[in-house]
């Protein structure tokens, strides 16, 4: 990373980078020169940080693996939700066949890494309603196949569906069982964001992994989803009138982390992150011995997409 770039307002990426090439840990201090010291963690892109491209901008979403080597990434971490000609098709498993094929060809192409399949629109793991419920078990074990068969590490699901603690912790138990014994043979894990509404309440959430009889069942901790008031947890704006500490809700579900989404949303001058203290959050996971991949998110409207998960 070179100065120019660190001063320019496109930087969770060097954030991550410079403090752990042996710069200080103190935002407000002198910047040291870089040593050679190792990383301890490989920067994969998370497709929702191009969905306005993808989906409004007539940009093929297979054009993801090219685009995050463009950028400098190693690793890719799909958004199901962004394929419309599987999503939509009438022949879902055949489309879903074709993903794979397609995505693997690319990914060798641009000598990327599948790192994991984010599912959304599958169906509420977490309803009471046992047949809905159930369906979405089905949905989403067609994913973590592919997920096996694009040499990913895990899916990403969502726990929606209940609105009272109870049934929605006890819900969400049996789903995340029935799917984490589904994928262990395949070597996948399931992992679960914080995203919105109960899930955003880390503790609450930890209750629910800490329950699962099965070691593949995990936590994806989002650094900027912890309003438990929305939908999707955005903390953007500031404007959340019921938020989790993002720095205990990290630390919370770090023990059983198998991945993170480093989310951003906008920068100041000196590239910080407006809402979100990088040094401390990346302080946090380096202290409790996080090395796998980090997926840089980005979620601002100021700089373009490109821009904005800019890493080269």
């Amino acid at each position: 990373m070179n100065e120019r770039n660190f001063y320019t307002p496109i930087f969770v990426c060097s954030i991550m980078l410079t403090l752990f090439l042996n710069f200080t840990s103190c935002k407000n201090e002198t910047k040291k020169t870089a040593t050679s010291a190792p990383l301890f963690f490989e920067l994969s892109l998370a497709q929702w940080s191009f969905h306005r491209t993808f989906r409004e901008g007539g940009v093929s979403p297979y054009e993801f693996a090219e685009r995050a080597n463009d950028l400098g990434f190693k690793g890719l971490e799909y958004v199901n939700a962004l394929y419309p000609d599987v999503m939509e098709s009438n022949d879902k498993d055949l489309a879903i066949s074709k993903f794979i094929e397609q995505n693997n060809i690319l990914a060798a192409q641009f000598n990327m890494k599948n790192v994991l399949i984010m599912i959304d629109s599958e169906g509420d793991l977490s309803s009471s309603n046992e047949k809905e419920r159930l369906s979405a078990i089905e949905n989403h074990k067609k994913w973590i196949s592919a997920a096996n068969k694009m040499g990913c590490s895990a899916v990403r699901i969502n726990l929606n569906g209940e609105n009272e603690i109870e049934p929605w912790i006890n819900n969400s138990i049996e789903s995340l069982n029935a799917l984490s014994a589904f994928a262990k043979p395949l070597n996948i894990n399931v992992v679960v964001e914080n995203h919105g509404g109960k899930s955003s309440n880390a503790s609450l959430l930890m209750k629910v992994i800490n329950s699962v009889s099965y070691s593949n069942c995990g936590t994806l901790p989002d650094f900027g989803n912890f309003c438990m008031s929305e939908d999707w947890g955005s903390l953007k704006d500031n404007k959340c009138n019921n938020p989790y500490d993002p720095y205990l809700g990290v630390s919370e579900m770090l023990p059983k982390a198998f991945g993170l989404s480093a989310k951003s949303y906008e920068f100041d001058a000196n590239g910080n992150e407006t809402i979100l203290d990088y040094y401390k959050l990346i302080s946090i996971v380096k202290k409790a011995g996080y090395n796998g991949f980090i997926g840089v998110e980005y979620e601002g409207e100021i700089l373009s997409e490109k821009d904005g998960s800019n890493c080269d």
